[in-house]
């Protein structure tokens, strides 16, 4: 492990967790590599620190459905206002009204404002015009928010975006245009409101825009959460880190995925650096940690043999082009061993986190089983669900899924799946299933 800093962004370190031997004949290399970021965010002396290295986009829903109950629109109002003054003096900003088409409401001259005391205030009382009344095209709202984040030269782009229905004013291929479109430019936390929303719409904005997806079922916790997700933007330090594996000849990478704190596949997200190597996107980082799942195919080697699987390295592409700043750097290792009890045993990390993508994908499968009305394999999916969750101690997701069925025995994972299950709980589980817990270190 390398690591790697200049005064301008935090310093981050690279650790790796494997078990590194592998049976004769044996192909297939695993590790989880921990990327963790120190120095940034709570100190509040980096970019985004001194305010004139971000810019951030609030896109709130002023579709017809706002008004149902009328409370709603209101919250969200009280909610971007909330947001508004979370924001840093310095930082660039602007508010986007959005139904079947995109409106500034501020600062409404094209580009952004900068935060201050008195442009904090003209904002907030622009909002007193939003009404709601029209449709839902999420698209539309996206591309002038990367219009409006493209005028201003800062290294931290951000987007919130808050919806209450479904994206019907526009066709999905729109919708998944929109997204390629935006994918890179700019971050973008996405929030669902009530419970007449697409879960699987608002969390494919995220993904696609490396945020974060969530429910607030109840209006009236809108403010809180706005809140919280403009401080936290308001803690990003460095944009655009990517992980770069380079992988030797003959060696091939399987995949590559965020595990923590979220479930995020990037393998189809690479684009290649050079030879040999392939860039996978991370996004902006404060001050944090997050793991990620290498899978490394090797060719076949005799017992005693040795190399090197893949070299993980975090890299800052360079403001002018030029060569990128390497942040830090990690070793996936490969040794054939005939040593049964060695290359038998599984990493504890590399186990744990296998556990948590499959408790994901199981959670997804049993709800949309449930949805079907296939409840025999809606009860085995959730069943599995619950016994993973119990056995990687994933407390938060062993609690949503006992609002969706009645846990009979945990270990096994028996469940009978409920007569009636609440909207707003079936939504929160789907909407979440991708956190995951950390392994006990």
């Amino acid at each position: 492990m390398a690591n790697f800093s200049k005064s301008n962004v935090p310093q981050f370190r690279v650790d790796v967790y494997q078990n590194e031997y592998l049976a004769e004949g044996a192909r297939e290399v695993n590790a989880i590599v921990t990327v963790t970021s120190t120095g940034g965010g709570t100190s509040g002396g980096g970019l985004a620190g001194r305010g004139s290295g971000a810019a951030v986009v609030i896109m709130v829903d002023c579709s017809g459905s706002m008004d149902y109950p009328p409370e709603k629109m209101r919250n969200a109002r009280e909610a971007t206002a909330a947001a508004i003054d979370t924001l840093r003096d310095g930082v660039s900003f602007a508010v986007v009204a959005g139904t079947h088409i995109a409106r500034e409401i501020y600062p409404a001259n094209g580009s952004l404002a900068v935060a201050d005391a008195e442009t904090r205030s003209r904002a907030q009382h622009a909002l007193r015009s939003l009404g709601a009344g029209g449709g839902t095209a999420v698209g539309t709202w996206l591309r002038l928010a990367d219009r409006l984040l493209s005028t201003a030269d800062v290294p931290i782009r951000h987007g919130i975006l808050l919806t209450d229905g479904r994206n019907e004013h526009e066709s999905p291929e729109d919708l998944r245009a929109a997204l390629d479109a935006c994918a890179g430019r700019f971050t973008c936390d996405a929030r669902g409101v009530g419970t007449d929303w697409e879960v699987k719409e608002v969390t494919a904005v995220a993904s696609a825009l490396l945020g974060t997806a969530d429910i607030v079922a109840d209006p009236a916790n809108l403010s809180a959460d706005f809140t919280q997700m403009m401080e936290t933007a308001m803690g990003k330090e460095v944009a655009d880190v990517a992980l770069r594996l380079w992988t030797p000849m003959g060696a091939e990478v399987r995949f590559v995925k965020q595990v923590a704190p979220t479930v995020e596949a990037l393998t189809g997200r690479r684009t290649l650096s050079g030879p040999r190597s392939g860039d996978y996107p991370t996004g902006s980082w404060g001050d944090e940690s997050r793991d990620y799942h290498v899978c490394v195919e090797v060719p076949e080697a005799a017992v005693g043999r040795e190399m090197l699987a893949a070299r993980v390295s975090l890299v800052l592409p360079a403001p002018d082009g030029g060569a990128p700043q390497v942040l830090s750097q990690g070793l996936v290792k490969a040794v054939w061993t005939d040593d049964m009890e060695a290359s038998t045993s599984i990493n504890p990390q590399v186990a744990h986190y296998t556990g948590q993508a499959e408790l994901a994908q199981v959670i997804q499968q049993g709800l949309d089983a449930r949805k079907s009305g296939d409840f025999d394999g809606a009860t085995a999916k959730l069943g599995r669900a619950v016994q993973l969750a119990a056995s990687s101690g994933n407390a938060d997701t062993a609690k949503l899924l006992s609002k969706v069925v009645d846990v009979v025995d945990a270990a096994t994972g028996t469940v009978r799946l409920k007569a009636k299950v609440a909207e707003a709980d079936e939504m929160t589980l789907e909407t979440r299933s991708t956190k995951t817990v950390r392994v006990k270190k």
